[in-house]
This record gives structure tokens, C-alpha cells and sequence, in this order.
């Protein structure tokens, strides 16, 4: 934690937890940049992509219950929503918006163009409108690529499967029965963290020095990255999942056969169905999903034995180094995973 503060994230927070629940927690850096309070180990932070594994959990668990057909059109569930969108197939399947072969565009990309987007409400669909503004990326099925905007459409399904909100559906199904007591799903306008916290820090305009991003509104991640948790306690939800105590043998069997994944953050990345897997240097492999978010970054997995690591800084790269300097800013993102593997090597 220490090293990745040098690198200039503003502070760092790792948790190696064990099969039988022990918890290592280190911090480093600067919880607050204006009062310079010290970060601490449990203190929250926005979790990102790491989200999805939620999100896909849940939907996994509808599948269980034979509410969701894993192989089944979204134009049966969604008919609503795909006549509303030009561009959203009727033949994208549950299974190919999990393991991001539906070729949806990504929401994000639009989002990126404009700083305010992400401090203000905006519904679901009309991300999905947003998304749906630039070209399809490929036929249903064809090829994978990673979009946030398959997972908003999984939010979408298992609202419309269950009459409730994704929010309610999360803290229900997974977060009570965990007894996550710092874990939560903030629902859309629910800017501030009320519980101690660490503030991310993003680019400023023009990079004149870090901005505060902290207080984002939730709904510009949704499904695909809302979840707001520790270190800790995202480790104790990682080893519950793979240990198939949230979904039956056979839905975590789906979620853990994957597809080759993009490599740029982890040699050997493949993605199955909500769920990464990546080679360990100690010849070992673990399964998680890490998180980028204007503000923090997350980078988590656990081994088929149970040991779960979890580590989060409070800044993305281009924050404090020149995007332009690929070189530099790829060492400083591959100095985070780095770190997660060698926790996990150990």
C-alpha cells in the first residue's frame, strides 16, 4: 500500500482475507485531501465494475428459479424496451449480455465526453438510449467486447422479473444474507457516503491538480457499477459466490466457463459470466472483477481455495500522470494488479 501511495495514487486499501474468514487489512495515504485525515482499512469506497459480479449473481439466482431463461431472447422478458430502442436486437441472449458478447456499445464512452453527466440523475434507459447513439458493435454473438451497457440491460431484466428495483433486489438477495454491514447499492441522487469514507480524487480540466469526485450520482454506473463496500467485506461476498453459497453448482459452472478477454490489465484475462479469471505468477489462478470509476480504482479476486484479496486507491492514472505517456500510465495501472497477485501469490 505504501508503494502504490508513492506511484501518486492518494491513498490505498488492501485486505487479504483467508478460507476461514481472517482478515489482513493495510492502509496508506490520505483518506482527505483537504483535512488530510489518514485512510484507514475499513473505510468505504465506490467499488466500480466489481458491481457486475452482483448484478450477475442475482440474475444467476433468477435462473436458479427458473424465472430467467439463461439462453433465452431479452425480447420476451424486455418487449417493451426493445421496441423503444432501435439497435437493441431482440436476439441478444441473458448469456451473451453476462459475458459481454452481445455487441451493445458502451454507454460509457458517451459519458466520458461530458464531466457533469456523472453528477447528475439519469435513468437507465436513458443510458441505453445514450449507448445506443453510436453504432453496434457487432452482431449478437460474434465476437466479445466489453460494455457497461450489457449490464444495464440486466438491471433492467431483473426489475422487470421481479416487480422490485435492482437496489432492493441486491440488498435482499445478497448483502442481508451476507450480513454485509458496510456494503450497499445506492439508489439514483444518493450522492453522499454517509458512513466514514475515502474520497476519490479524478482529473481536473485541463489537469490543473485533483478534483473531488466523491459525491457522483450512482446512476451513471447503475448495474454495471454501483456497489459501494470495503475491502473486507467485498471479499467476504467474492468468497461466498465462488464457493456456490449464492447460486447452485450449476449456475456457478456457467458463470466460471469463459471466453478470451481483453489482456491490456492481466495476461491470460478470460471472462465467463460476470466473472474473470486470471493467471496467478505463483501458477495458481483466481476469479474476480475489478472496478474503474472516475475516483477510485479496484482491483479483487479470490483462489479456488477460498483466499480473497481486495485492493482500492483512490485515483484512476490519467489523474495524476500524462495520458499522453502511455508507457507510465500502463506501469502505474499494472503496479495495482501487481500488487493484487502478489497477495494472492503468497
Amino acid at each position: 500500500m505504501d508503494e502504490l501511495v508513492k506511484a501518486g495514487f492518494p491513498a490505498a486499501l488492501g485486505t487479504r482475507t483467508s478460507p476461514t474468514g481472517d482478515h489482513q487489512s493495510r492502509a496508506a495515504g490520505t483518506a482527505d485531501l483537504s483535512t488530510e485525515q489518514a485512510a484507514e482499512p475499513d473505510q468505504l469506497v465506490r467499488m466500480g465494475s466489481a458491481t457486475k459480479m452482483f448484478t450477475a449473481a442475482v440474475v444467476m439466482q433468477l435462473v436458479d428459479a427458473g424465472k430467467v431463461d439463461l439462453d433465452g431472447t431479452i425480447d420476451a422478458p424486455l418487449p417493451q424496451l426493445v421496441s423503444q430502442h432501435q439497435g437493441l436486437s431482440p436476439s441478444i441472449t441473458v448469456r451473451q449480455l453476462l459475458q459481454h458478447t452481445s455487441g451493445l456499445p458502451d454507454y460509457v464512452q458517451s459519458l466520458l465526453a461530458d464531466d457533469a453527466a456523472f453528477f447528475r440523475r439519469t435513468p437507465p434507459q436513458d443510458l441505453l438510449a445514450l449507448a445506443l447513439t453510436s453504432p453496434v458493435a457487432s452482431a449478437p454473438g460474434e465476437q466479445w467486447a466489453y460494455s457497461n451497457t450489457n449490464y444495464l440491460v440486466l438491471g433492467m431484466l431483473i426489475e422487470a422479473v421481479t416487480g422490485s428495483s435492482l437496489e432492493q433486489e441486491v440488498t435482499h438477495r445478497i448483502i442481508k444474507p451476507l450480513e454485509l454491514k458496510q456494503t450497499f447499492m445506492p439508489g439514483g441522487g444518493e450522492r453522499v457516503i454517509s458512513q466514514p469514507h475515502l474520497r476519490g480524487y479524478h482529473v481536473n480540466a485541463g489537469h490543473e491538480g485533483l478534483k473531488d469526485w466523491t459525491e457522483t450520482d450512482p446512476s451513471s454506473s447503475w448495474g454495471s457499477g454501483q456497489i459501494v463496500s470495503t475491502p473486507a467485506e467485498l471479499n467476504i461476498f467474492m468468497q461466498a459466490l465462488i464457493t456456490g453459497e449464492l447460486t447452485s453448482t450449476a449456475a456457478l459452472e456457467q458463470m466460471t466457463t469463459t471466453l478470451p478477454a481483453d489482456e491490456t490489465f492481466w495476461a491470460g484475462t478470460r471472462y465467463g459470466l460476470g466473472l474473470q479469471f486470471y493467471p496467478l505468477s505463483s501458477g495458481g489462478a483466481a476469479w474476480g472483477h475489478g472496478g474503474d470509476f472516475p475516483g477510485y480504482q479496484t482491483r479483487n479476486a479470490v483462489r479456488d481455495d477460498g483466499t480473497a484479496v481486495t485492493i482500492s486507491v483512490t485515483a484512476l492514472p490519467p489523474a495524476f500522470i500524462d495520458p499522453t505517456d502511455i508507457s507510465a500510465l500502463m506501469a502505474t495501472y499494472h503496479q495495482v494488479t501487481a500488487a493484487l497477485d502478489a497477495a494472492l501469490s503468497s
